[in-house]
């Protein structure tokens, strides 16, 4: 893709990624989902809280009706 290059070990491996600061607004909706994988991959083993739990929270703390 024009704008985006990929970092290799010596291995010709890929890396990481580097992302023309031009290009961002090109590729917005795909670095969204991106920067979501992300997220998700990093609360996988987070603890685990029930819906009714979350809102009832929410109503407590006045953030829900």
């Amino acid at each position: 893709m024009k704008g985006i290059s990929y970092l290799t070990d010596e291995h010709n491996h890929k890396k990481a990624v580097v992302i023309d600061i031009k290009t961002l607004e090109k590729y917005d909706d795909e670095l969204e989902d991106l920067f979501d994988g992300i997220i998700a991959e990093s609360r996988k083993n987070d603890e685990k809280v029930p819906l009714k739990k979350v809102i009832s929270n929410l109503k407590k703390a006045g953030k829900l009706k």
